[in-house]
C-alpha cells in the first residue's frame, strides 16, 4: 500500500427535447468536453458524450434540510440526525430540521414542512418511510439534491419496482436529483483531512462492501468521496464516475457494482474517465447465476450478461477485479503511483525459491520479466555470490541485504533502463535482514521515479518494519499477498498503456445513416426471418462479399445457373422459415455436373414440401472450400443494446464456443483486440502449412457488421454470418451463409 506522506454529453437540443417530453430534468449539467469533442447523437439517436452532473452542492452543500429529524432517544432517526449534524458542521453547512410536531431538534429550530424552510436548500435528507409524497414539495422549493434511505423498492420484486418507477417519475418532474432509495449514510462519513496526494473516489451499491476501501485511510491512502448509490432510481454510478473523473484530485475511482442501470450511460462515463486518464477499478457482481440473482434482490439492478459487461469494461479501460482486497490494492496503486518508465519487471528476493515462485506467478499474470544483460549480471555479482542466479529473478542469497551491499543491488536494478518495476517479496520477517532490506527499499524508492513494490507476507502485520517503515513510506507500494501485487502491477501497466493510445470510439461513431442503410431498409421484413437469399442481399448492401450465386425456381434454371456460377457448386433451399438447413437435408455440396444439379433441385424441393417449409427458391452457389471459418453476428443485450460477436465458425461455434464480444461503437483497434482474445487466434496466422488468412479483411467485416448493428439495431433482432470464410491473405472474405431475424 502506498504510504501517507504524499499524501451522456447530451446535446442542448436533445436535453431540450427530453425536458419537453418529461424524460429529463432541467437541472444543471457540466459538459466539460475536451477539445475536439462535438455535440451530437449517433446514427441510432443515442448520445455520444457523457452528461456530467454538477454534484458539488451534494457533497459540499451550504444548507441541508433533514426531513423527519428527531432527537428522541432510542429512535433510529435520532442517530442519523446526530450524524448528519456532525457532518454538516465539518463541511460548513447550515442544518434545518423538518418535523410536523417538534419545535426543535438538538437545539435547532424545527419547521413543520418543506414549504416553511427559511431558505432554498442544496440537499434534503429524507428520513421518512415513503419519500414519494415529499418529492413534489422539494421540487416546488427548488431543492437541488435529495437522499432517500427508505427500502422496499425494486430490490423487493415487481411491486417494489413499480413503486420505484413512480418515485423516479416524480423525481424527473420535480427537477431535483435523487440519491437512492435503499441507500445509507456513507456519503456523510468522516474523511481524514490530514492526508494529501491523489485520492480514491469510491462508488458502491452496497455500503458494507465499501468498508475495506474506506479503511485504506488508516494506512495513509486518501479518500475524497463516497457515493452509495443504492437502487439508482435517479442518480446512478455512471453519473458519479463522470463527475469524479472531472475532479482534479481524483487519482482513481473504485467501484463496487451489483448491476448497471443504463449500459450506454456506463460506457459514456468510462469513456470520459479514459479521456481524462483517470483509472476506474471495479468489482462487478454477476459472474455466476447465484451472484446475479442475489444482486438483483439487493439493489433491484440488471446485472447484465457477464461476457458483455466484461467486454464493455475492457473496451473502455475499466479494470475489473474480483475481490475487495484486490479493489483496495489496485485502486491504491493506480491512484498514487507515477506513470511507468518501462514495462520490465525485476524480482529480487533473499531466497531463490521465493524468487522462482514469484517469477512464475508474474509471468502467468502477463508481466514481462526481461533477462538482465550480461553486463548487469556482472555488476550484481560484485555483491552477490557468483553461484547464485541473478538473470531475473535475482537471488541475493540473503546476507548481502543485511549490509551496504543491499542498497547497491537495489540501485543497480532500478538503474537498468529495461526495468520499470522492482518487486521484492518478503515471505516473513527475518530481522535484522528484513529490517535492513525494507529500510533500503524505502530510501531507494524516494530517489527513483520507478515503482518499488514490497510483498510483506507475514500474517501478523504488527512488525515495525511493516507498520512503521513500509506503511510510512510515500513511495513504496506495499502488499500483503503476491497475487494482489501482481494484479495491481499488471493493471497499472495496462492502464497507462491503454490511455496513452486511447482514441474514443464515440468520436468516430457515425452520425448519419449510410447509403447502405437505405438499401437495407427495403429488404427488411418486420417480425420475420429473412431467407438466406435476402439476408445475403442485406450483407451485400453493406459491402460484405458473398459467393457468386443465383436464386432459381426450376431444375432447368438450376442447371443453367450452375454453368454460369462455375462448377463445383453448392445448392441450398432458400426460405424465410429455415433456420438449420443442414439438419433438414436442405444443403447439397460438391455438385459437379448438370445432372447432379437437376437431381439436387428436385430432392431439395421434395424435402421442403415434406417438411412443410415454404421456399422462395433454391440457391445455386459458388463453392468456396479453403479458408478459416469464422462467425460474425449481432445480438441484443438488455443493458447495452446491439452487440457484435466474432469467433470461430462452422460447427466449431457450438463445440468450442470461442468468441469475443464488442459493444458498439468501437474502432479498428478494438476489433483487432477482439480477435486477439480468441483461443483459436493462431488459425488465422496459418497452421500446419496453411497460409495466413486475410486478417485485415476480417477486421473490415467486423466493422461493417458493427455499422449494421448501429444503423439497423432497432430493426434486427439477430444477425448471424456463419460461416464467414476468411481466405488467404490478400484474397478477402466470403459470407457463405447468413441468418437475419427482423424485429
Amino acid at each position: 500500500m502506498l504510504g501517507s506522506t504524499h499524501g451522456t454529453l447530451t446535446t442542448d437540443s436533445r436535453r431540450a427535447r427530453a425536458i419537453a417530453c418529461g424524460e429529463q430534468r432541467p437541472g444543471p449539467a457540466v459538459h466539460g468536453r475536451t477539445d475536439g469533442e462535438t455535440d451530437g447523437l449517433d446514427v441510432s439517436g443515442r448520445p455520444l458524450y457523457a452528461d456530467v452532473p454538477d454534484l458539488s452542492r451534494f457533497f459540499r452543500p451550504e444548507s441541508v434540510a433533514v426531513i423527519g429529524a428527531s432527537d428522541a432517544e432510542g429512535r433510529p432517526n435520532t442517530g442519523i440526525t446526530r450524524q448528519l449534524l456532525a457532518w454538516a458542521e465539518r463541511v460548513g453547512a447550515r442544518v434545518h430540521p423538518v418535523h410536523p410536531t417538534r419545535p426543535s431538534v438538538f437545539g435547532l429550530p424545527c419547521v413543520t414542512s418543506v414549504a416553511d424552510l427559511p431558505e432554498q436548500v442544496d440537499l434534503a435528507v429524507l428520513l421518512v418511510a415513503d419519500p414519494l409524497p415529499v418529492i413534489g414539495e422539494l421540487g416546488e422549493a427548488k431543492v437541488k439534491f435529495a437522499v432517500a434511505f427508505a427500502s422496499g423498492f425494486a430490490e423487493t420484486g415487481a411491486e417494489g419496482a413499480e413503486a420505484q418507477r413512480r418515485l423516479a417519475d416524480a423525481v424527473r418532474r420535480s427537477g431535483l436529483r435523487l440519491l437512492g432509495p435503499n441507500t445509507n449514510l456513507n456519503a456523510f462519513e468522516r474523511f481524514r483531512e490530514d492526508l494529501t496526494g491523489p485520492a480514491i473516489a469510491l462508488i458502491t451499491q452496497s455500503g458494507h462492501q465499501g468498508r475495506p476501501v474506506f479503511a485504506l485511510q488508516e494506512l495513509g491512502v486518501r479518500l475524497s468521496h463516497w457515493a452509495p448509490t443504492g437502487n439508482e432510481a435517479d442518480l446512478e454510478s455512471a453519473d458519479f464516475i463522470s463527475y469524479f473523473a472531472e475532479q482534479p484530485g481524483t487519482g482513481a475511482i473504485a467501484c463496487y457494482l451489483e448491476g448497471l442501470k443504463d449500459g450506454r450511460a456506463f460506457l459514456l462515463a468510462a469513456d470520459r474517465a479514459a479521456r481524462r486518464g483517470v483509472p476506474v477499478v471495479a468489482v462487478k457482481v454477476g459472474r455466476t447465476e447465484a451472484g446475479a440473482r442475489t444482486a438483483a434482490s439487493h439493489t433491484g439492478k440488471l446485472t447484465g450478461a457477464d461476457d458483455v459487461v466484461d467486454a464493455a469494461m475492457r473496451q473502455y479501460g475499466v479494470i475489473r477485479v474480483d475481490g475487495l482486497d484486490e479493489l483496495q490494492d489496485t485502486a491504491a496503486l493506480l491512484a498514487r503511483a507515477r506513470p511507468p518508465r518501462a514495462d520490465g519487471v525485476a524480482v529480487c528476493s533473499i531466497s531463490g525459491g521465493t524468487g522462482a515462485h514469484v517469477a512464475d506467478l508474474a509471468t502467468a499474470a502477463g508481466l514481462r520479466l526481461p533477462r538482465l544483460s550480461e553486463a548487469k549480471q556482472a555488476e550484481l555479482h560484485q555483491w552477490i555470490p557468483r553461484y547464485l542466479d541473478v538473470a531475473n529473478p535475482v537471488d541475493t542469497g540473503g546476507h548481502p541485504v543485511g549490509d551496504p551491499r543491499g542498497r547497491k543491488i537495489i540501485d543497480a536494478l532500478l538503474a537498468d533502463p529495461a526495468i520499470g518495476v522492482l518487486i521484492c517479496p518478503v515471505t516473513g520477517p527475518f530481522p535484522p535482514l528484513s529490517d535492513k532490506l525494507v529500510a533500503d527499499l524505502v530510501e531507494a524508492a524516494e530517489e527513483t521515479d520507478k515503482l518499488v513494490c514490497v510483498v510483506w507476507g507475514s500474517p501478523v502485520g504488527t512488525e515495525p518494519a511493516y507498520r512503521e517503515v513500509l506503511l510510512g513510506s510515500s513511495r513504496v507500494a506495499t502488499f500483503r499477498t503476491v497475487g494482489n501485487c501482481l494484479t495491481a502491477v499488471r493493471a497499472w501497466l495496462d492502464h497507462h498503456r491503454f490511455v496513452s493510445g486511447y482514441r474514443s470510439p464515440f468520436d468516430e461513431a457515425p452520425r448519419t445513416p449510410s447509403p447502405s442503410f437505405r438499401k437495407a431498409e427495403a429488404l427488411l421484413r418486420p417480425g420475420r426471418q429473412l431467407s438466406e437469399h435476402a439476408a445475403k442481399q442485406l450483407l451485400r448492401a453493406y459491402g460484405i462479399r458473398v459467393p457468386r450465386e443465383q436464386l432459381v425456381t426450376s431444375a432447368a434454371a438450376a442447371a443453367r445457373a450452375a454453368g454460369q456460377v462455375g462448377y463445383p457448386v453448392v445448392m441450398k433451399a432458400s426460405g424465410g422459415q429455415i433456420a438449420h438447413k443442414t439438419e433438414l437435408g436442405l444443403v447439397k455440396i460438391g455438385l459437379t455436373s448438370a445432372s447432379q444439379v437437376r437431381d439436387a433441385y428436385r430432392e431439395l424441393t421434395d424435402i421442403a414440401r415434406y417438411e412443410g417449409v415454404q421456399l422462395d427458391g433454391v440457391l445455386v452457389c459458388q463453392m468456396v472450400e479453403r479458408g478459416v471459418e469464422m462467425v460474425v453476428g449481432v445480438t441484443h443485450d438488455e443493458l447495452f443494446g446491439p452487440t457484435v460477436t466474432v469467433g470461430l465458425g462452422g460447427v466449431l461455434v457450438e463445440v468450442l464456443r470461442d468468441s469475443a464480444v464488442g459493444v458498439p461503437p468501437f474502432g479498428e483497434d478494438q476489433a483487432r483486440d477482439m480477435l486477439d482474445g480468441l483461443r483459436g487466434r493462431a488459425l488465422l496466422d496459418g497452421v500446419r502449412g496453411r497460409p495466413p488468412a486475410d486478417l485485415d479483411a476480417l477486421v473490415e467485416v467486423v466493422l461493417r457488421v458493427q455499422r449494421m448493428a448501429l444503423e439497423l439495431g432497432d430493426h434486427i433482432a439477430e444477425l448471424d454470418v456463419n460461416p464467414l470464410m476468411v481466405l488467404e491473405r490478400g484474397q478477402g472474405t466470403v459470407a457463405l451463409d447468413a441468418l437475419v431475424v427482423c424485429r
